[in-house]
């Protein structure tokens, strides 16, 4: 009876959240931009250095964060797309794809819907560009180019998730009850005035601040609205389905913003504060008198016992 109260309590607040009219900042369907034809159209179009005028310090974090170059990675994400054309879609029979000149963006979208959200605002020539750039980047690499190489990898570190895609793009989810996005906005949590040329206007995104903001990214599992349903990423399902089915209430951006002093710069296990907080480690190890025999003398035994706990929201690992 406990956690069918708890359960039906939260669908009452998400409800309300949802469909209450305090929060509908948003508005119509904006109409549809002209397709980014190249890399640098597409990079400058989500541009967002003119947020370091006042908010330097957000933008800073982000900078040192995977967000910042979510296509180039760790940088483990880009070679990964490559390989997922190469031993995937090009062996899928019913792909279309053989070469690189037949990829499209409908092709790459089951690694960019997330690593790449705004490349929806391109044409197929920019994702065959990306294949290219980060396949040049790879052979300059190899040949041991690093001119050429950092060059590349500046053009593909261009393509990232930004103020832009994160405060503009993607900050409502309920659109049919909250609005659309508009183009000279930027949403976050209040309304008004917003000093820049760009985005004159502030909005309040209500789902901003809570988890199922980064479960558009870090999802349920495989996207099935897709081609060919593909993803990585299962921490929100997880999140939900055990944490907060269990009475768990904190949210992602509550434990990778706030307890772990990092803001923008939403680290994981690349963070030994995430890491703190995620998993208690305890080591014990004992030693034992085995066996003796002439030829070696005292043989000892060493027995070490690992137990690991996992306290954070979610699965560990994620992918």
């Amino acid at each position: 009876m406990k956690k069918v109260l708890r359960i039906g309590l939260s669908l009452f607040a998400m409800t309300a959240l949802w469909t209450s009219g305090a929060y509908c900042e948003g508005g119509p369907k904006p109409a549809e931009q002209p397709k980014a034809k190249t890399i640098k159209e597409l990079a400058d179009r989500y541009d967002s250095s003119s947020c370091t005028e006042c908010h330097q310090e957000a933008h800073d974090q982000w900078a040192n964060s995977l967000h910042s170059h979510s296509i180039l990675g760790s940088p483990r994400t880009a070679p990964t797309i490559i390989t997922a054309m190469e031993v995937g879609v090009k062996n899928f029979p019913y792909s279309g794809v053989k070469e690189d000149k037949d990829i499209t963006v409908e092709h790459l979208k089951m690694c960019t819907k997330c690593h790449l959200p705004q490349l929806d605002e391109a044409t197929d020539d920019v994702a065959r560009e990306i294949i290219a750039t980060i396949k040049g980047w790879q052979k300059a690499k190899k040949e041991e180019k690093d001119d050429e190489a950092a060059k590349l990898e500046a053009t593909i570190a261009s393509l990232n998730i930004n103020c832009r895609v994160c405060h503009n793009k993607m900050a409502i989810i309920h659109k049919w009850a909250d609005g659309y996005a508009q183009p000279d906005a930027v949403y976050g949590s209040k309304d008004g005035a917003h000093d820049d040329p760009k985005f004159p206007k502030m909005g309040k995104a209500p789902a901003l601040g809570e988890s199922i903001f980064c479960g558009q990214c870090h999802g349920q599992g495989p996207n099935f609205e897709l081609a060919h349903p593909s993803q990585c990423a299962t921490l929100y399902g997880s999140y939900l389905f055990a944490y907060v089915a269990e009475g768990g209430h904190e949210s992602c951006q509550e434990c990778h913003m706030k307890k772990s002093g990092l803001g923008h710069d939403m680290q994981s296990y690349n963070s030994e504060a995430m890491v703190k907080m995620a998993v208690d480690v305890e080591v014990d190890g004992r030693s034992l008198f085995w066996r003796k025999n002439s030829a070696e003398g005292v043989l000892p035994m060493g027995i070490i016992n690992v137990e690991i706990t996992n306290k954070a929201g979610h699965t560990i690992p994620d992918g």
